[in-house]
Formats: C-alpha cells, structure tokens, sequence
C-alpha cells in the first residue's frame, strides 16, 4: 500500500477559516510561483476553499501548461484571470483571455492549456445526489 503524498502546504481549512475571508488572489498567485517545488504539467496550484460543496481553486501555468482531460461532479466555472488559456469542452474548443469566465454542467469532460503564462481561477459546486422526482399515480 502506498504512503499519501506529502501536502505542500496546509489544507484550507487549516490556512482560510471563519465566516468572512477575504481572498487577495495576486498574493496568492505571487506565492504560488515563489514556490521552491517543480511545477506539474506546468501548473501550479492552491485550494483556497474547501467548504462544504463550494471548491475554489487558483492556478499558475506556465506557457503550455495543461491540465488532462477530466471532470467534475458539479457545475464548473473557469475564470481566466490574466494571460490567455484554452478550453475543450462539449466537443468546442474556447480561447479565453483575461476576465472571461466558461461555465460547464456537472460531468463535462474538459482540458484546460495555457497559450502564454496565464492564471485561473477554478470554482465548483459540487452536486448533492439528485433526488428522484415524485412518482405520480
């Protein structure tokens, strides 16, 4: 049986706690490429909410950057911040540049590259199982 990996840094429900938490992304992404560690598949990223169904996630890629093709159990946005990323989803291939945001259904399969040295935003919302609909008689 295989170790877990070692966490790079805490879980952000250790870091980013309480009921109001202000977030200063440029921070965030200016520690993200000051990071000593290898980036993997030329990003870099952090979790800056883990709360409940809501997931935020920032990321530093490097020009040619990627993401593998995978999905999400709920709807997705993916906020391109600054630089210039590309997204294939639903069988459409989406160039975003800085401030353009791509909203996916629950369990898109999508991949995500950076054109030039980009950050992005990832926010999901994780579905409850869906409730059957009442029977009718």
């Amino acid at each position: 049986m295989s170790q877990p990996e070692e966490r790079l840094r805490p879980h952000p429900s250790e870091r980013l706690s309480g009921p109001a938490v202000l977030l200063n992304l440029p921070e965030f992404t200016q520690a993200l490429y000051a990071e000593p560690h290898p980036s993997k598949q030329g990003h870099r990223q952090v979790s800056l909410v883990h709360r409940g169904p809501l997931r935020l996630v920032l990321f530093a890629l490097e020009a040619g950057g990627e993401l593998p093709e995978h999905r999400a159990p709920g709807h997705v946005v993916i906020h391109c911040l600054r630089g210039q990323i590309e997204v294939e989803a639903a069988g459409a291939r989406e160039r975003m540049g800085a401030n353009e945001a791509l909203v996916l259904d629950p369990d898109v399969p999508h991949t995500v590259k950076a054109l030039i040295q980009s950050e992005m935003l990832l926010t999901v919302c994780l579905d409850a199982k869906p409730q059957r609909p009442p029977e009718t008689r």
